[in-house]
Parts: C-alpha cells; sequence; structure tokens
C-alpha cells in the first residue's frame, strides 16, 4: 500500500472499481474518512501525509469488506436517516432514503399519543416519530432478536427509551390497546427477485426483512388482517410498498374495510407510502 492518505485512496479506487463497487472514489473517500477520524476539510488537508498504523489497518479492513460488497453502512456502523444517526448490521435493513416518505407522511398529520411499528427492524420509523414527537410513546414489534437488540440500542441513544415499548412478536402478537398512527415497512419483495438484487442487499441484509412471499404481498395480507384491533377510531395506518403495488395494496385493505386515504410519492414521484383508514370513517379516496 502507498505512504500517504492520497496514495492509500489510488489504490482503494482501483481494488474497489476492480471488484465492481458502483462509485468506488466515494467509497473510498468515505472509508478513508472513517478511518482517519477526520472530519472532511481537517482530511482533505492532509492527504500529503501517511496514515497511522491503526488508521492504516482500520482502512485496510474496511477495505476488505467493501471489496466482498459488504455495505458501507455496515462497515461504519450506522446510516443517517431523517437527521439523525442510526446504528445498523446484518440483522437489520439499511434504512433507505425512501422510507423517509413515509416519515413526512406520518408528520404532516395529526401528533398521536400512541405510534405501534410492525415489523421494528433497526427502529428507524418508530424511533424518528418519537423524537419528532416527545408527548407521544410508542410500541415496536419484532420478531428477530438480533434486529430488536440493535433498535434497543438506538433507542438509548437518540433518548427515546423511556417512550418506546420494543417487544419480540410477529406482527400482533405483542400488541394490546390501540394506537392512533400505525406504520410498517414491511417485507414486499417477491421471493423469486430477492437474488437478482445488488449483492450489498442480497449477501448482507436479512432474507425475512426482504422477501414478502411468492407474490411480495405476504406481509400486508398478515397487517390488514390484524389492524381492525390495533387502529384506535379516526387513526391512520401508514405503509411502505414497492415499486407497483399500490393497486395490490389498497386492495388488500379495502376488503378488509380500510380506505386508501392517501398514496403519498417519494423523490422518484412513485407511490411510496400508503395512508389508509377505516372505510366507514374516510368513504372516499383522494
Amino acid at each position: 500500500m502507498s505512504a500517504t492518505r492520497a496514495g492509500l485512496l489510488s489504490d482503494a479506487i482501483r481494488l474497489l472499481a476492480e471488484a465492481g463497487v458502483g462509485d468506488p472514489a466515494r467509497d473510498a473517500r468515505l472509508l478513508a474518512r472513517w478511518a482517519s477520524g477526520l472530519e472532511a476539510a481537517a482530511f482533505a488537508a492532509r492527504l500529503d501525509e501517511p496514515p497511522g498504523v491503526d488508521e492504516a489497518a482500520r482502512f485496510a479492513t474496511g477495505l476488505g469488506k467493501r471489496i466482498a460488497r459488504q455495505p458501507m453502512s455496515q462497515i461504519m456502523g450506522s446510516r443517517e436517516f431523517w437527521g439523525r444517526r442510526f446504528e445498523v448490521g446484518p440483522d437489520v435493513l439499511d434504512p433507505r432514503p425512501e422510507t423517509e416518505t413515509l416519515i413526512a407522511a406520518a408528520l404532516a398529520g395529526p401528533a398521536p399519543r400512541r405510534v405501534l411499528d410492525l415489523g421494528l427492524g433497526s427502529g428507524c420509523i418508530l424511533l424518528t416519530l418519537l423524537a419528532e414527537w416527545p408527548c407521544a410513546s410508542g410500541l415496536g414489534v419484532e420478531r428477530s432478536a438480533g434486529a430488536l437488540a440493535v433498535a434497543r440500542r438506538n433507542a438509548e441513544a437518540l433518548g427515546v427509551a423511556g417512550r418506546a415499548d420494543l417487544q419480540p412478536g410477529d406482527w400482533f402478537d405483542a400488541v394490546r390497546g390501540r394506537f392512533e398512527l400505525v406504520v410498517s415497512n414491511p417485507p414486499y419483495i417477491p421471493e423469486q427477485e430477492v437474488e437478482a438484487l445488488e449483492p450489498e442487499v442480497r449477501g448482507w441484509e436479512p432474507f425475512a426483512a426482504l422477501s414478502g412471499g411468492a407474490d411480495g404481498l405476504a406481509a400486508y395480507r398478515a397487517i390488514a388482517a390484524g389492524l381492525e384491533g390495533a387502529l384506535a377510531p379516526g387513526g391512520r395506518a401508514i405503509l411502505e410498498i414497492g415499486a407497483g403495488q399500490e393497486d395490490d395494496v389498497a386492495a388488500i385493505f379495502a376488503e378488509r374495510g380500510f380506505a386508501l386515504a392517501a398514496a403519498h410519492r417519494d423523490l422518484d414521484e412513485r407511490p411510496r407510502a400508503l395512508e389508509f383508514r377505516r372505510a366507514s370513517e374516510h368513504p372516499g379516496r383522494f
């Protein structure tokens, strides 16, 4: 390896490109800054200096992981979501910008007293909402013990653990009482399509959090079946969906007595978060 940070960067860019990484220059620079512990301006000003022994070793370890196509967020241990830093790892989905569409949709409505998050994962949805709504409390349900541990650490780090009841369970197993807001980013990729995903996703993120069964809709059927008993009168349910699933998901919830109140679009103008209310409380779609 080269003797300076600039040399390390050059070597890393070449190796990452050979490994098929999509943006090798960006990832090499992120890894180098992460290994150095320096802020962007300080790192740029010290490119011609040699890295310390520990820094070089950390960089080499991170580079090896990225060449193996481990996601950057897992290597660095965190991901920013809605302006906050969340711990991530192989037990949880990497929070994605598209999911911020659900956050924006939730915050556009009235602040609830209680929020229910089904399929908690890293906790990025529930914990963000609790941080934004200091008077709200929430229940998060997650069947993966590893994911639940990550979410609990995130709740502590964000200072909302006292208002976040995070419980093991499958969908409504641990749910008691009713909630003014129910949210979820369930698995929605058809099982046969998971193998076609990028190596960073199919090789490093939990299969159970990706695969939505044969048609990608299994989780929506489960949520729709149990929603009546969990949603408070006048409440809202907001769920993330995959591309092209709007009509199918709306039909599943309509069969259970829930009307599609809004389809919130992401930055690519695709319907990304569907908002449901009881049909008896919301007779028309807008």
